[in-house]
């Protein structure tokens, strides 16, 4: 069989504004489990996930229980690896016919000179009210921005460079497993005088299911949204669904603002270098996009 890398988006896990309750994160990944469950008897899959409203959780959680020092966010995004991993893995395990499903901790190198660490821009957590600006970022050391007309926190979110751990992944899928990898975007490394070492960041998880895909030579790499396509002439009365484009035609959309930019910047480098398709859509979409019929296809 193909082996595919699937980028989940947030909506796969949450919906915006729902609380983030253990039922509510379960009643939106029976959803997924029943498509990805499908996909499975089709191709061998590793799925990887955001995680930025849980690792925003944990970091809360974190800092109420204050008789020992706040974990760092490298930590936190293990915890929450380990925490969305599980949840998915047991309702894809449930599935009739579900081949095994494994969850990787997931390790990234990163540039520890990436200029990302000067300049924090990926949102974790919930959202806040404007006016809690002040206090937020007096109370926590964070740094806030606006997501629309609310307020979150934002960390550095560097590049990936290379999965550590992208054997493991391999034997794994070799075997036929599902495999849950890469989750959060991979707990950022940077090498240090005794080895790799965790930094505060949290990584584009579009951008890891690339470079993963990239490191295994998957065959197809699947960005799922909440948009059912990437979108010309978005917003008006022209706009209209692109089905099929190259790099080079998709990249005035490669924009590093907004949401659509970074997934057509992922895709875009991973067909450019292995010559193989990617694709972005919906979930439920998933079958439409793959035979062409939905979606954006992106190839040489």
């Amino acid at each position: 069989m193909k082996t595919l890398v699937v980028a989940l988006g947030g909506n796969a896990l949450l919906q915006r504004g729902e609380a983030l309750t253990v039922d509510n994160q379960y009643r939106n990944i029976d959803k997924v489990a029943a498509t990805l469950g499908q996909l499975a008897k089709k191709y061998r899959l590793a799925l990887v996930h955001g995680n930025g409203p849980q690792v925003g959780l944990l970091a809360l959680q974190n800092m109420a229980y204050q008789e020992v020092a706040p974990y760092p966010l490298d930590v936190l995004v293990a915890e929450s690896q380990g925490m969305i991993g599980y949840m998915l893995a047991q309702r894809l395990a449930q599935k009739a016919d579900s081949p095994p499903v494994t969850t990787v901790l997931t390790r990234m190198m990163v540039d520890r000179n990436d200029p990302a660490f000067e300049s924090p821009e990926k949102f974790i957590g919930p959202v806040y009210d404007p006016a809690q600006q002040a206090q937020l970022e007096s109370q926590y050391g964070w740094v806030m921005k606006a997501d629309g007309r609310y307020l979150r926190r934002v960390v550095p979110s560097p590049a990936p460079i290379k999965i550590v751990d992208s054997e493991a992944i391999e034997l794994l899928l070799q075997n036929n497993h599902i495999v849950i990898c890469s989750g959060g975007g991979g707990v950022a490394m940077v090498e240090g005088e005794a080895g790799a070492q965790g930094v505060d960041a949290v990584i584009d998880k579009d951008l890891s299911a690339a470079l993963l895909a990239q490191q295994i030579g998957a065959d197809g790499l699947v960005i799922l949204t909440d948009a059912d396509a990437v979108y010309q002439h978005w917003g008006t009365p022209e706009q209209c669904a692109i089905r099929h484009a190259t790099p080079d035609e998709l990249a005035p959309f490669a924009k590093s603002d907004g949401s659509m930019g970074p997934k057509v910047a992922a895709v875009s480098d991973f067909v450019r270098r292995l010559g193989k398709p990617a694709y972005i859509g919906a979930l439920h979409q998933i079958d439409e996009i793959l035979a062409g019929k939905a979606g954006t296809c992106i190839s040489m």
